[in-house]
Formats: C-alpha cells, structure tokens, sequence
C-alpha cells in the first residue's frame, strides 16, 4: 500500500510579512525609547520651580508639572508613571529643574529613586562670596572656581540684569531643595530669583521714601547682618545707619574692616587695619562703601528698608551678645569702657 506524500506545512507569516511585523515592533520601540528616554526640553534656560503638594492627585501632579512646561504631553507622563509603577512613590516638596530630562527621569527625581533627588541646602544669613562658593563645593560638588568667576562675569550679570560690578549681596540666604546635579548657573539664578522676590510693590514704595537704591539697601542690609547675630536688634541698628548717613557722619562700621581683611588668617581687626586706604574703609570715607560685603538674609534687607525710628548714633557689644546703644559720644564713651572691662574680666 502507497503512502500519501505528506504535504509541506506553510508558514504562518510569509518572509514579508515577518519584515513587515519586525519592522512594525522595531518602530515601536524606537518611538517607546525617544518618547520616555529622551530629555524634554524646558522653557527657557532659566531653572524652573515646581511645587508638589502633600495629597496631591497623579493627575494634579501631572497637570503642575505640564503647566511650568517641564513636559509636553500629559499622556506620556502618566504612561511613564504606570510604566515605572511611580503611582504612590512621587514625593511632595519644592522642585528645582535647573536641566532637561526625559519622563522616566524626571519621575526618578520626584520619587529620591536616583541621584538626581533633592538635596536640602541651608545657606546662612551673611555669608561671603568665597564661603558660599566653598559650601556649594562641599554640598552640590560645584566648582568653586566657576562658581566666583560667575560673580565677577560682567555678561552674567547683565543676563541677571544686576548692575553691580559682582553677585556678592544679590544672593539670598535660605534653606533650599537643590537637585544633586544642579550646575553654577542654576544655583545661581535661582538665589538670585529669590532676591529678587523680596522686592515687591511694597518695598519698592518704601525705595522711593527712603530715596535710596535695591543696591544701597542691600549694602546696608549686609553691614547689618556682619554686626549682629540678633534679629531683634537689626531694625534699631539700622536706625542707628540711617541716623548717621542722614547727619553725614562716617558710618565706623567694623564688618566693612572685616570685609578688607577676610582672606587674612588672622580676622581680628587692630586699629592699623583702620588706616586701610579702601572705599569700603567706613572708618575714613563717610558714607556707604561701593557695595555689599556679604549676601544678607530677608531679616536684614528688611531691617534695611524700614529702620528703626530712633536717635541713637553710637552701639558697641555689651558682652551678653547683643549691644548697648547711645545717642552721644559721651554715653558711648561709657558703654565702651563697660564692655572692655567685661572683655578683661573674661580672661
């Protein structure tokens, strides 16, 4: 008995057809890897701030995160959380995005998942260009280096639209979330971005009353801050400035001193330092000097802008940590003699 010849199975998918379905898949995944693994561009290249809320919905993140144009499409960016399984991971916090990133890590940096998470940065009131750009190296890993020679770049500083011939005094102290791989640039713009919050219509009334400058208050402002370590104090401490500009008189402001000699290993002031032939020597030009000596803090700008109403033109430290004040040399002359006996008393 003959057998039938067996008839050769054909294949599902013709050669074509398998190029068709590979290409089809291929093409897929090329557009899946350029939409969630490519950096979205920002707006500008300025940094952009977002605020994610304690409670916040995925869609009301989402809707934050579209309408400050970090991205583009709604759609991806919840695709790209259910992909990440990132639905309860997103935490609440003040967002710096200083560069662009794809969706997948972008939702990285909003759930501390990877390095580029926040970083909380406290910068002191009255801090000196050099220890700020020290502490930025210590804390972000910023070049120090590119860090003070942006304070002193003249085109930088017409971008910022800041006048003054250095960043120092434009920068504002606060506690801050940085991502870790924030640049100089960024960290910058967004002190400077804070500064300039503090100039609001009100303020800029109190400019016009006060007949002074952003740029002569923050000198002011940042003299205050090198006096005292005591907000309580820095409202009549202005006081006692504005006093003497008023009358003419030469400020005698010791931290303008401290300023002149602050790369100096030995900080303390000798009356030899108050020969100091400088326009920020307070001692021998009446006056403000050309700028500020350090970035002051919120409490002494404001100090700055609405002065205490008093008389007093002389204060010297009283030995508890704050100072005694007069509004004659004679009292002053006492209140020295007390505190120098307090001095002597120590040792």
């Amino acid at each position: 008995m003959t057998e039938e010849p067996k008839k050769k199975s054909r294949p599902l998918l013709s050669r074509n057809e398998m190029y068709v379905v590979i290409s089809f898949f291929a093409f897929v995944l090329v557009v899946l890897i350029i939409t969630f693994y490519s950096p979205n561009s920002l707006p500008s290249d300025k940094p952009v701030e977002v605020e994610l809320r304690r409670g916040d919905s995925v869609n009301q993140i989402i809707d934050s995160l579209y309408a400050k144009k970090i991205i583009p499409s709604k759609f991806n960016m919840k695709v790209a959380i259910m992909l990440r399984g990132a639905e309860k991971k997103i935490k609440a916090g003040t967002y710096f995005i200083d560069k662009p990133m794809s969706y997948l890590e972008l939702i990285d940096a909003l759930s501390g998942d990877k390095l580029s998470m926040q970083k909380l940065v406290t910068i002191p009131e009255g801090i000196g260009q050099p220890e700020l750009a020290s502490l930025l190296q210590k804390e972000l890993g910023i070049d120090s280096s590119e860090f003070i020679g942006l304070s002193g770049s003249k085109s930088f500083l017409r971008s910022l639209k800041i006048e003054a011939d250095n960043l120092e005094g434009y920068l504002l102290p606060e506690t801050y979330y940085f991502l870790a791989s924030s640049g100089a640039r960024g960290v910058i713009r967004k002190l400077n971005n804070e500064l300039n919050n503090i100039w609001t219509k009100k303020n800029k009334e109190q400019l016009k009353k006060l007949k002074m400058t952003e740029h002569q208050i923050l000198t002011i402002a940042s003299i205050i801050d090198g006096e005292s370590n005591v907000f309580s104090e820095f409202a009549t401490i202005s006081g006692v400035y504005h006093n003497r500009l008023r009358k003419g008189m030469a400020l005698q402001a010791d931290p303008t001193v401290a300023y002149l000699i602050r790369n100096r290993k030995n900080k303390k002031i000798t009356r030899r330092d108050l020969e100091i032939n400088s326009p920020y020597n307070t001692y021998k030009n009446p006056g403000l000097p050309p700028g500020p000596i350090s970035n002051p803090g919120k409490q002494a700008i404001t100090a700055a802008l609405y002065p205490e109403k008093n008389n007093f033109l002389y204060f010297v430290a009283n030995g508890n940590g704050t100072h005694s004040f007069s509004t004659n040399y004679e009292q002053h002359a006492i209140n020295v003699s007390n505190y120098r006996k307090w001095l002597r008393s120590q040792n």
